[in-house]
């Protein structure tokens, strides 16, 4: 089974590599549900590897200057704050026993992996719609939207601390329709961003956790294959005719984790 794991670990590159977005909705229930981590854990991980995994992706974007540092102040700057707020601050508070159903203990660690699902949702829904980058033609005319980008990023922060998700399919759209930018730039900034939160919210936290060291980076090693895998097969693909299909399979997962975490 612990194959299985690193084989899907490589697919978690692969999105980033390709979509920009994606590799965090893969971590989470792989580190859970194939390696047995429990959740808080799970998050923790999830930011290393797809922190570490999205910063390596970032190089090539970097070298083809197709990274938009203002908007990575913008729209970083306030989503690393909301990052170390929600890791130190919300999740900490967050009590182990939330309530009862009958005999069902609705717990802090089946609550995380259901909002983790409802967040694959709508992710799915983001990916099988029309491509976001066709809904713009007409908005081209518009200034940037400053104040929407620094709430978008005090979201995804606090979206990233609790559950380990680097947002990257909140942040493409957010880059494009707020930013104007095109979608490669937008693809390049956005992992530049969830590297940046996803690696401070990992670092807020390793002194205080048992961490495998050995165990990441076995798994960031198959997950950075899978990026250059994906960068090079965006090269030569249309992103936007394999993003449905993404999104049905990322959609299928999200009620499959609701559906074993209550029943």
């Amino acid at each position: 089974m612990e194959y299985v794991g690193f084989i899907i670990s490589i697919f978690i590159g692969i999105t980033l590599g390709v979509f920009g977005s994606g590799g965090s909705i893969l971590a989470v229930p792989v580190l859970v549900y194939i390696f047995n981590i429990e959740p808080v854990l799970a998050t923790l991980y999830s930011l290393f590897i797809v922190g570490s995994t999205s910063f390596i992706g970032s190089l090539n974007y970097f070298k083809n200057k197709l990274i938009n540092f203002k908007i990575v102040l913008l729209f970083g700057i306030p989503s690393v704050i909301f990052v170390l707020i929600s890791r130190k601050i919300v999740l900490p508070a967050i009590p182990e026993r939330l309530f009862y159903i009958g005999h069902f203990l609705f717990s802090k660690n089946i609550a995380i992996m259901i909002l983790f699902a409802t967040l694959m949702i709508i992710a799915s829904y983001c990916m099988i719609k029309k491509g976001i980058e066709n809904m713009i033609p007409n908005a081209q005319l518009e200034k940037p939207n400053y104040i929407l980008l620094i709430s978008q990023g005090s979201f995804v922060g606090m979206l990233t601390g609790l559950i380990g998700a680097g947002g990257g399919f909140l942040i493409i759209p957010a880059l494009i329709l707020l930013m104007k930018v095109n979608i490669k730039e937008a693809i390049g900034t956005s992992l530049v961003i969830i590297s940046l939160n996803s690696l401070i919210g990992f670092l807020s936290d390793a002194g205080q956790t048992e961490i495998n060291w050995y165990f990441l980076f076995k798994f960031l090693f198959f997950s950075v294959l899978g990026i250059f895998i994906g960068m090079a097969l965006s090269r030569k693909i249309n992103n936007d005719k394999l993003k449905p299909y993404f999104g049905y399979f990322i959609l299928t997962m999200g009620i499959v984790i609701i559906i074993k975490e209550l029943f």
